[in-house]
């Protein structure tokens, strides 16, 4: 835990969790939990009867004791949290001792205090690019149309393609399409972006939720090998087919 009460694991804990990979039923189990508390913190706790304060906190005692948690414990829970490779939740002690768990981003919900970090062009964690990982089957959409956030609070944006640098989440492993996004060009224009605490860029686009076109700078095809689909400078012009 730290001097703010938050409880979680690095990118070590992660590393630390992928390695018990003999352990075939455990693993299994964990993933199953993970995808059971993003949907409740993202999307589903009022369906779930489940409270959740306005800065997307949720009691860990009220979580388990809900039928769909019932099989798990709170070391479960830890456990999941510190050895999450993404980074996707946050808990958090209170001074009485009770633990909340929160989603990192990825909301549907209404959710007001992220701790989200607001980019400001020109500053030194302003990235001249970042990219929205998305689906081929989806590109003549996304031609026309632009990237949209959808039922989601934003749009998702990583620093980087998966297994790069410093590129922990933003992305799914299976994408299979990349779209690279002019962030300065975009701040120009008065779009807001913002860094999650697990190094998501979040953005909620223009005032109809999307990045248009006019932001994008290429577009790659990620499989079976990175190929370019477009190159969008000036004029939008096919590089590869």
């Amino acid at each position: 835990m730290d001097s703010s009460g938050s409880v979680g694991g690095g990118r070590k804990a992660g590393r630390g969790g992928r390695g018990r990979r003999g352990n075939r039923g455990g693993e299994g189990r964990d993933v199953r939990l993970s995808k059971s508390l993003s949907y409740a913190l993202r999307h589903g706790a009022n369906k779930m009867d489940l409270q959740i304060s306005s800065d997307g906190f949720m009691f860990v005692e009220d979580l388990l004791a809900h039928t769909q948690f019932s099989s798990y414990s709170l070391e479960d829970v830890e456990r999941v949290v510190a050895t999450n490779d993404k980074q996707r939740f946050k808990l958090h002690r209170l001074e009485d001792g009770r633990l909340q768990i929160r989603a990192s981003q990825g909301h549907s919900i209404q959710v007001m205090d992220l701790e989200l970090k607001p980019v400001l062009a020109g500053s030194p964690d302003c990235p001249a690019e970042a990219v929205h990982g998305t689906y081929l089957r989806k590109w003549s959409s996304i031609q026309q149309q632009g990237l949209s956030r959808m039922r989601r609070t934003h749009i998702h944006l990583a620093p980087g393609l998966p297994g790069e640098e410093w590129v922990i989440s933003g992305m799914r492993e299976d994408c299979d399409l990349a779209v690279y996004i002019d962030v300065p060009k975009a701040l120009a224009d008065g779009i807001e972006f913002f860094w999650s605490d697990n190094g998501v860029l979040l953005t909620a686009g223009d005032d109809e939720g999307k990045l248009i076109p006019k932001y994008f700078i290429r577009a790659l095809r990620l499989r079976p090998t990175i190929t370019f689909l477009l190159c969008y400078r000036e004029y939008h012009t096919t590089a590869v087919a």
